[in-house]
């Protein structure tokens, strides 16, 4: 096994081109710097290629971070209150046990048969940066795109737990394994586009590099960012038991509902969780963080844009189709709410519209009525049209000619310093991402034609996912590693499926899941590369260690799930289980009423001319065209430097994550943002240098330890705090009620 290190004379996938082991960075030419500040202020433009990273410290944390981290994130996605360990948790627990092993395993070197000359050593020197970096890309491989886990164990889970159909073990590792690599393939024909040039700087690697660069680089100032890190994370830390056990209530504070508790509309107004949120904030960073990430991260031109687009839409747009037009008579129905309603605004009985056959029954369906929702659920609806067609624009527009001129390799310009450094080290063969790519494709089309019964989508349908996925992997990651705002094919592969394909939900998550994720886990792949590109760490290193992660990731994923699934009687099934029995499956549940939604009822009597929402499809053309005109003024007014800044995908994409996310969400991430990344960047810039991203970190640490320490400490064995302070609510009970008149709610006046 290679699990060992190969001493630095030989010729290995490791090995540097050339055998100097530092690059004389005194002399920079100033055009090789990069041109983005930001990584200007936090990159070293140093390298030492000698440094061992094939070790065997490397691959047992690597491997054990993995493991740990994939079934930990699988197993609480299956819980009442889901918890995502990210990679930073393994990443700060790695350093001392790397550390320790550098202290007190052998140094000795020797040979192994079969090997030749090669000298072998389980401990080569001192724990370094690019052991520790890549260890973390393994951890990442447990904590995938999408949530933690593999998001196609959520049709796995749906077509047990809730369709109560078969699906084989087998069948379950293949479409887990397959959805998760097709994506690396997509990777490696983008790369030398979006990792390579300097201006593609995928601002939340800059997080990992420069905790990197405070775990192990030798600081003699007084306040270290090693010691910075290590005070903000104890803080981080120890605050987390205010909002994550003893007081929940920080999570949310919704002011206009503590002034006006009898008032519908003033809660409305001022809820942080069921409404536009204004007067409500938050002490928790898990609710800053949890669905936007981290504020500290994203350029400052791409939080405004989101902020831009967020006020119109949740402060002017949301409210004038409500209160004013009351459009799609959306004051039957609540006004925050992901759910579906009837005609008397009550929950729409979905299983009476399902037959046995898991197809519509389309009398029933015609007996009960349409389906509908709510005024900001069909708004998120229209805003995904049109942020999916603005980036397409946007793309073709403001970046076409630099693919177009690197499609030609006539890039113009010198490589940046960073991209010069890693030419030193053998690059990866294309034909290792084409036999990825091919043995991905291939496993795929036997899952869609042998086992066929088990997933509904056949081969056309396999293929068409690929080429969607395909198609919109360049300029996502493009967007991506611009503004650190990614925009998603959820919603268009399980429209257009829902159109091409109807009457099979399995069949439409199956599609969306090729489609979607396979893309998203390409964008993945590549802001992994583009940290082992700041990192200076052997391409041919990091694409071994991605590709086994993932497969190693996906397989204790599936494992965990099918253990769960098949030993917890009545799993997910919230009506079934006993009232303090955790495994409700929030997640699964959200994902089972969009298979119904897209797959059974299907987009034609949703958004098509069956449907009352048809409108909203105008939303494509708008979005296609929004980026045109910000092009036309800045050709217009080229001296105008700020009118390249409006980027529409940013703006029509800033609350795509409602809902879920609320608009306590966005107020608290704003405000982050806005302290660190404008004013403390702008006039306290020596701070943001040295502190910034650590405190990203160690925020983003503090609380997944402590997250996890009360839930396996407290919450696991069923104890809480019943006090004023422990209600997880903004105080607004009447925020979900209709203003209808006549219409009556549990909880809710009859006006």
């Amino acid at each position: 096994m290679a699990s060992l290190e190969i001493s630095e004379d030989d010729s290995t996938l490791n090995a540097p081109k050339h055998k100097d082991h530092e690059y004389d960075t005194k002399d920079i030419d100033p055009e090789e710097e990069s041109p983005v500040e930001q990584v200007r202020l936090t990159v070293s433009n140093h390298d030492d290629p000698s440094l061992p990273v094939w070790t065997f410290r490397m691959w047992f944390l690597g491997l054990l971070s993995c493991v740990l981290l994939s079934f930990l994130n699988t197993f609480f996605g299956y819980r009442s209150q889901p918890l995502t360990i990210t990679m930073i948790s393994a990443q700060v627990a790695t350093l001392p046990l790397g550390r320790f092993m550098a202290k007190v395993l052998p140094k000795k070197k020797f040979r192994i048969p079969g090997f030749g000359s090669r000298q072998f050593s389980l401990n080569p020197g001192p724990f370094n940066m690019k052991e520790h970096a890549l260890i973390s890309v393994f951890a990442n491989a447990g904590s995938s795109f999408g949530g933690g886990t593999a998001y196609a164990i959520d049709i796995v889970t749906i077509v047990r737990a809730f369709y109560h159909r078969r699906i084989s073990f087998l069948a379950s590792w293949i479409l887990v394994t397959t959805t998760q690599v097709l994506g690396y393939g997509w990777a490696g024909i983008m790369r030398r586009y979006v990792v390579e040039p300097a201006h593609m700087w995928w601002p939340s690697s800059l997080v990992q590099v420069s905790l990197f660069r405070a775990l192990h680089e030798k600081d003699k100032s007084r306040m270290s960012r090693g010691k910075f890190f290590v005070i903000a994370l104890i803080c981080s830390f120890s605050w987390y038991t205010f909002p994550g056990f003893l007081m929940p209530m920080l999570t949310n504070v919704s002011l206009l509902c503590l002034v006006f508790p009898r008032s519908i509309t003033m809660q409305q107004i001022g809820s942080g969780l069921s409404g536009i949120g204004i007067g409500s904030f938050s002490l928790d960073w898990s609710a800053v963080a949890s669905f936007l990430g981290s504020p500290l991260v994203s350029p400052f031109f791409a939080t405004l844009n989101a902020f831009v687009g967020y006020v119109v839409i949740v402060y002017v747009l949301i409210p004038l189709a409500y209160w004013k037009f009351n459009l799609y008579d959306g004051k039957t129905y609540p006004f925050f709410s992901s759910q579906l309603y009837d005609n008397q605004g009550k929950h729409y009985n979905i299983s009476a519209i399902v037959t046995d056959k898991f197809q519509l029954d389309l009398p029933e369906y015609e007996k009960l009525g349409p389906v509908n929702m709510s005024v900001i659920f069909a708004t998120t609806y229209a805003l995904s049209f049109a942020n999916l067609t603005s980036t397409l624009t946007h793309v073709a527009l403001f970046y076409g000619k630099e693919i177009k001129d690197r499609f030609q390799a006539s890039s113009k310009g010198k490589p940046d310093i960073h991209t010069k450094l890693m030419r030193k080290y053998k690059d990866i063969p294309s034909w290792w991402f084409m036999v990825m790519l091919s043995l991905a494709l291939a496993l795929s089309l036997v899952l869609c034609t042998v086992m066929i019964d088990q997933v509904q989508l056949p081969w056309w349908g396999l293929l068409f996912s690929a080429g969607i996925a395909l198609f919109f992997t360049l300029p996502i990651s493009i967007i991506t590693a611009t503004t650190n705002q990614q925009p998603g094919l959820n919603v268009i592969t399980e429209y257009v499926f829902g159109y091409v394909y109807p009457g099979k939900p399995v069949a439409n998550v199956c599609f969306k899941t090729f489609g979607y994720i396979s893309m998203g886990q390409a964008v993945s792949f590549l802001n992994d590369f583009k940290l082992g590109h700041y990192m200076k760490i052997p391409p041919r290193s990091m694409f071994i260690v991605q590709f086994l992660g993932t497969i190693i990731a996906g397989t204790i994923n599936i494992g965990v799930a099918w253990y769960l699934l098949t030993s917890i009687d009545n799993i997910c099934q919230k009506d079934l289980l006993p009232p303090d029995s955790p495994w409700t499956c929030p997640g699964n549940d959200v994902f089972y009423s969009a298979s119904v939604i897209w797959g059974l009822i299907g987009p034609k009597r949703m958004f098509g001319p069956l449907g009352r929402y048809s409108a909203l499809n105008w939303a494509f053309l708008a979005g296609a065209l929004a980026p045109l005109l910000v092009w036309l003024v800045h050709k217009v007014f080229p001296s105008q430097k700020w009118i390249k800044l409006i980027n529409f995908p940013v703006l029509l994409g800033a609350t795509a994550m409602m809902p879920p996310a609320r608009a306590v969400n966005y107020n608290a991430w704003f405000v982050f943002a806005f302290v660190f990344n404008f004013y403390v960047y702008r006039y306290r810039k020596k701070w943001w240098q040295r502190y910034n991203y650590v405190l990203s970190a160690a925020l983003d640490a503090g609380l997944g330890f402590m997250g996890v320490l009360l839930y396996f400490c407290l919450q696991y064995g069923g104890f809480y705090l019943l006090w004023w302070g422990s209600e997880e609510d903004d105080h607004c009970p009447l925020v979900a009620c209709p203003t209808a008149k006549g219409i009556a709610v549990d909880g809710c006046p009859v006006h």
